[in-house]
C-alpha cells in the first residue's frame, strides 16, 4: 500500500496577478484539507500581500518585489531589500517548493528557496525554460481554466485525489466601512487595465438607472486617478449612487461581500468578488472567459467574448438572476 508522503512545510510561489493569485486559493484549500498540519508559505508581489493572507491556511506570507525593484535595479537600496528578501525566503527548509506560476523569474525565485522545486512541465507551462530549474515536473492541460489547472498541479506535486467543488476557503475581514450606505448597494467595477476591455460609460449608466429603480445604490471603486474620474463622471450621472474612498485590498473584499451583487469588467477584484462569494456577473469585452473567466460555487457568470460585448439587456437579466440565486 502506497504511504502518503510526510509534508510539514510548503512554499508557493505565485507572485501575480491578482486574478492569478485568487485563482490560487482553490488549491491552497485543498491541499489544507488533505494535509491539515501542514505550514503553508507564499512568495507573492508586495502589492497583492494582503490577498494570501486572507486564507486562513497561509501561516506566512513573503513579499517580493520585483516589480519596484527592476526600475531601479542598481541602486543600494534595492541590493539591500533583495539581500533581506533573500534571508527571509531562505529562513524555513521546505518539503516541496511548488512554483505555480511558471514563469522564468518564478522560477528563479523558487529555486532560491530551500527545497525540492516542482511545477509543469514544458508543454504545460507558460514559459518552457522555466521547468528546467525544476526537479519535479508535471503535465497539466492548457485547455483548463486556470483554477483546475492549479488544483491539478498541486494535487499531481503533493500526491492526492482532487475532491469536492471549488472551494476558495477565505475568511472575509470584518471591516468597518462607515462611508457605506445603510441601504442595499451593487458594486460596479469599471475599471481595468486596458481600455478595449472597458465597458461603455453609457451602458453602466442605463445599469445604474436600472439598479437605482429597484432601490439599489451603485458603488463605484477606483485605483488610480483615471478611474476615479470616471467613478466620478458616473455618480455624477446617478442620483444616489457613491464613489468609493481609496481601498485597500482587505477593504475591498469587504465591500464585495457586503454587497447584494457585484457587477465587473475583467479585472481583478471581479475575481476577488467571486471568490468573497457573492453573486458576480462578468463583463468581457477583449477577451474570453473560457481560461480565466470568474468561477466559484456560488452564482459567478461570465458575460461577453472578444470583440462582442455583451449588451445592458444581457447583464441586467444576469444580475436579476443573481439576486434570485
Amino acid at each position: 500500500m502506497k504511504t502518503k508522503p510526510t509534508i510539514q512545510k510548503i512554499l508557493i510561489v505565485r507572485m501575480s496577478s491578482m486574478g492569478d493569485v485568487i485563482h490560487q486559493w482553490p488549491a491552497i484549500t485543498d491541499l489544507a484539507r488533505v494535509y491539515p498540519d501542514a505550514a503553508i508559505d507564499w512568495v507573492v508581489e508586495e502589492g497583492f500581500a494582503e490577498l494570501p493572507r486572507l486564507h486562513p491556511a497561509i501561516r506566512r506570507v513573503i513579499p517580493v518585489a520585483l516589480r519596484r525593484w527592476r526600475k531601479s535595479i542598481w541602486a543600494s537600496p534595492t541590493h539591500m531589500q533583495w539581500q533581506t528578501f533573500k534571508t527571509e525566503l531562505r529562513a524555513c527548509r521546505y518539503d516541496l517548493v511548488l512554483d505555480a506560476q511558471g514563469l522564468i523569474k518564478s522560477a528563479a525565485i523558487a529555486r532560491l528557496a530551500c527545497g525540492p522545486v516542482a511545477g509543469f512541465d514544458r508543454k504545460s507551462i507558460r514559459e518552457p525554460l522555466a521547468s528546467l530549474s525544476y526537479c519535479r515536473k508535471y503535465r497539466v492541460s492548457k485547455s483548463l481554466h486556470a483554477i483546475d489547472r492549479n488544483r491539478q498541479l498541486s494535487a499531481a506535486a503533493l500526491d492526492y485525489k482532487l475532491q469536492g467543488p471549488i472551494d476558495y476557503g477565505l475568511q472575509v475581514p470584518e471591516l468597518d466601512l462607515p462611508w457605506l450606505p445603510d441601504s442595499p448597494y451593487a458594486v460596479c467595477l469599471t475599471a481595468t487595465s486596458r481600455a478595449d476591455k472597458e465597458w461603455a460609460e453609457a451602458n453602466w449608466i442605463l445599469l445604474g438607472q436600472r439598479l437605482l429603480a429597484q432601490g439599489i445604490r451603485p458603488v463605484f471603486p477606483w485605483g488610480s486617478a483615471t478611474e476615479r474620474a470616471r467613478a466620478e463622471r458616473l455618480a455624477a450621472a446617478l442620483p444616489a449612487a457613491m464613489v468609493a474612498p481609496k481601498l485597500s485590498l482587505s477593504e475591498a473584499a469587504s465591500l464585495l461581500a457586503k454587497s447584494k451583487i457585484v457587477i465587473g469588467v475583467d479585472t481583478g477584484l471581479v475575481h476577488l468578488a467571486a471568490a468573497v462569494a457573492v453573486p458576480t456577473v462578468a463583463i468581457f469585452c477583449a477577451s474570453d472567459p473560457e481560461l480565466t473567466g470568474i468561477r466559484a460555487s456560488s452564482y459567478a457568470v461570465n458575460l461577453g467574448q472578444r470583440g462582442q460585448a455583451p449588451s445592458v439587456d444581457a447583464v441586467w437579466d444576469a444580475v436579476q438572476m443573481g439576486w434570485r440565486a
